[in-house]
């Protein structure tokens, strides 16, 4: 009788002891989810790039990460890659370079950008191709920006827009790094 009741007091204790360990690694697993929900909706954003407008910059297929604190303590600034809502339908997000910073007026002359009447167009060598066409001028309003893509010649950006400027507040990030694929990992710029 003596050892029945220890077996079963030691059955008792084994199955207390799997129950703290399920315990402990849910809690863990737990912790894990949390800990990359906050960071996905507060610290960086995933993103996959759905077409050719970024090339040869960033690929269609690449997925990248944004940075989601980089504008918390500082503006966007002249070529800067960033991850926003687009103006016209917000459900969706673009990712583009920024051109036209609050309250300059930018001008396309035969697919060169000025700024502000400048006698000297803005620095293109990420462009793949020689960009084309003349557009604008477009005076930005404060607190937006004007976005185009490195592929200008086959880009939606904000010459094509009915809600030609993107304000700051729907600038989700700054484009910081790819990690896909693989053989291209690293910082975008």
């Amino acid at each position: 009788m003596e050892n029945e009741e220890k077996s079963q007091k030691d059955q008792k204790t084994k199955e207390q002891s799997i129950w703290k360990e399920i315990w402990d690694y849910a809690k863990i697993i737990l912790i894990v989810f949390v800990i990359a929900y906050l960071l996905g909706h507060f610290v960086y954003i995933n993103a996959r790039i759905p077409s050719g407008s970024m090339e040869q910059t960033i690929m269609t297929g690449d997925r990248v990460f944004g940075n989601r604190l980089a504008y918390k303590t500082k503006d966007p600034e002249r070529f800067d890659i960033v991850i926003f809502e687009y103006p016209d339908d917000p459900s969706k997000l673009f990712v583009k370079r920024v051109i036209g910073l609050p309250g300059e007026t930018v001008n396309i002359v035969d697919g060169k950008v000025y700024i502000n009447d400048s006698e000297e167009p803005l620095d293109d060598s990420f462009c793949p191709e020689v960009p084309e066409g003349s557009f604008g001028p477009y005076e930005v309003p404060e607190g937006s920006y004007f976005m185009l893509g490195d592929n200008r010649n086959h880009s939606m950006d904000s010459r094509y827009w009915q809600n030609t400027f993107v304000e700051k507040d729907a600038i989700l990030a700054q484009v910081a790094v790819r990690y896909w694929p693989l053989n291209k990992m690293g910082t975008v710029k």
